[in-house]
């Protein structure tokens, strides 16, 4: 699918705290929902607690999973493993 002009890109950071199956689901389903209603039009970092604690206190980051909706703006936060799709479009403002 092309993307349109008026369609905006966007960018998720996924904080996680190492790949427990909470982490785990986080990532896939936000890579679902991601596919399904973003497709070729969005970007997925994914931050781990152990691996970049640095990072982790900058953002200010206190609960795993954490998803950040950097771009576009307004910057949003959401907090679980992803498993409500409604709730995270709603959220996120994804549309």
């Amino acid at each position: 699918m092309k993307k349109l002009p008026d369609e905006p890109y966007y960018v998720f950071v996924l904080y996680i705290s190492g790949m427990n199956i909470h982490s785990l689901n986080a990532v896939k389903n936000l890579r679902k929902i991601c596919e399904t209603h973003l497709p070729g039009r969005y970007e997925i970092k994914v931050v781990d607690q152990l691996k970049d604690s640095e990072k982790i206190l900058h953002n200010e980051i206190m609960v795993f999973p954490t998803v950040v909706k950097v771009l576009p703006s307004p910057e949003r936060k959401l907090v679980g493993d992803l498993s409500n799709t409604a709730q995270v479009l709603i959220n996120l403002g994804i549309k």
